[in-house]
């Protein structure tokens, strides 16, 4: 090891004490990315407990030029929060990082550092009464850091929006390791430029989130869940439009997945029991939330359910009997990815399209890659109250699946994405850009908005040591 690398690990050290600088030993959990399609090599992975450590860390790398990658779980989608294979560059772990700062009830608002997990935040508002409804996979393991970082989604954009809509405040290290305080509990501040809007979403390459205020709702009296079996993606965007002009803003999760998503649900974990899987060609998950009792709750629901089967948009439908089975019915939809992973290898696409063209997205999309590649799987689920769909393409039945990745994945996602393109979407809904979609972006940008993003880069970090290729290139 160089002796400038020896001396900055000295300083960190020093600074979050030796224990924390780890350099040697099993370091995967913080160089493989969740999907093990990337591992880099860090030159170590540094645990600052605090806002002041984590300014004194960028302070140190800053003056001897060593390049961070922040980091809170760890299990982005886009290889946005491993490093490099250099083995030049710090992961800068926030999970030391993790308390429950203040909650404020008549605000309605709870402060967090950036490591708290998801799922602990959720679990410590319910205790006061409360509900933070960011809701996704991960929750038992991605911090809050991470989820404003990429501006995360999850199922209930619907009624909350995303990690963006839901932050009121937040707390930043900059590249220069100043410490700005911007954790304001306020809805409505007229000061100039939204600096939390430029942070957020920005996959630490402006500034690393140390802490953040954010907006609770109370606790709704009841929460339904219903499964609903539609012929075809025009009458599950039917079924949309219905809840929504029969529930308004209590509708607040409406999921879809394919009949092909189903069935691997169905083959890989043949515990789970999936309603009319083998019947209809998708399921449609709905979840409304009701503020009066669980009577009018229900009564609203089979409402709506009533209204769609006499329209001829479902074929059939069941609504959940008790929380157990709402977990049951969520516990399907939640296992489409691992469903995919026991499959075998496949290609992920977090795309979003307006909700009005997607039908028509879905059958071009098909045609295109069935047109294409022979045997081709398409494995079609996500968030279509939001327009959200995680488009993901299974390698063919029986074939090599890691051949199929390394000769057919360009080709697959520049069909994808050229379909994207066309019924104007984005290439990223939720997920980020990280370091998987980068040149994607320079395509599906335009030559004015990257270079606004450019700027700001060089701007905010001009030695460009945060988490460098990830998002753009500069």
């Amino acid at each position: 090891m160089s002796q400038p690398a020896t001396t900055l690990l000295q300083e960190l050290a020093q600074i979050c004490g030796s224990t924390h600088v780890l350099k040697e030993g099993d370091l995967s959990a913080w160089e493989s990315d969740w999907r093990k399609r990337s591992r880099g090599k860090a030159l170590a992975v540094v645990r600052p407990d605090s806002a002041t450590q984590v300014a004194q860390v960028v302070q140190a790398c800053a003056r001897h030029g060593v390049s961070m990658v922040p980091q809170g779980g760890n299990t982005g989608l886009v290889v946005g929060s491993t490093p490099d294979d250099s083995g030049r560059q710090v992961v800068l772990s926030l999970q030391r990082m993790n308390r429950v700062l203040a909650i404020d009830k008549a605000n309605l608002t709870v402060t967090v550092e950036a490591g708290c997990i998801l799922q602990a935040l959720q679990e410590r508002a319910q205790q006061e009464g409360l509900l933070f409804p960011l809701s996704l996979a991960a929750e038992g393991s991605c911090t809050i850091g991470g989820n404003l970082a990429t501006n995360a989604g999850g199922t209930q954009v619907l009624r909350y929006g995303n990690a963006r809509e839901l932050c009121l405040g937040l707390q930043v290290v900059t590249a220069q390791g100043e410490v700005w305080e911007g954790l304001s509990g306020l809805r409505k501040d007229n000061t100039g430029y939204d600096l939390r809007d430029l942070f957020i979403g920005s996959e630490g390459t402006l500034g690393v989130i140390t802490a953040a205020t954010l907006k609770l709702y109370p606790l709704p009296t009841a929460q339904l869940t219903a499964w609903a079996a539609v012929e075809s993606m025009e009458k599950a965007v039917a079924l949309l439009g219905l809840a929504q002009q029969q529930l308004s803003a209590c509708l607040t999760g409406f999921e879809v997945m394919s009949q092909f998503a189903l069935s691997l649900v169905v083959k890989h974990f043949p515990q789970l029991r999936v309603p009319f899987h083998d019947s209809s060609a998708y399921g449609v998950l709905l979840e409304h939330s009701d503020h009066e009792s669980p009577e009018h709750a229900r009564a609203m629901l089979e409402r709506v359910l009533e209204q769609a089967l006499e329209q001829g948009l479902v074929g059939d439908a069941v609504v959940a009997e008790n929380i157990s089975q709402a977990r049951q019915l969520w516990h399907v939809r939640e296992s489409i990815p691992l469903a995919q992973a026991e499959e075998g290898l496949n290609i992920k696409h977090d795309i979003s399209v307006p909700i009005s063209r997607i039908p028509e997205f879905v059958r071009h999309a098909q045609a295109l890659l069935e047109g294409e590649i022979a045997g081709v799987r398409v494995v079609n689920f996500g968030h279509l109250g939001d327009g959200n769909l995680h488009y993901n393409v299974q390698a063919p039945a029986g074939g090599d699946a890691k051949l199929f990745l390394k000769t057919q994945e360009a080709r697959v996602n520049s069909l994808v994405y050229e379909a994207v393109r066309t019924f104007g979407g984005s290439i990223s809904a939720e997920h980020g850009v990280g370091g998987l979609k980068v040149g994607e972006l320079e395509h599906h940008k335009s030559p004015v908005a990257l270079e606004m993003m450019r700027s700001i880069k060089r701007a905010l970090d001009p030695q460009g040591i945060l988490n460098p290729g990830r998002v753009l290139r500069v």
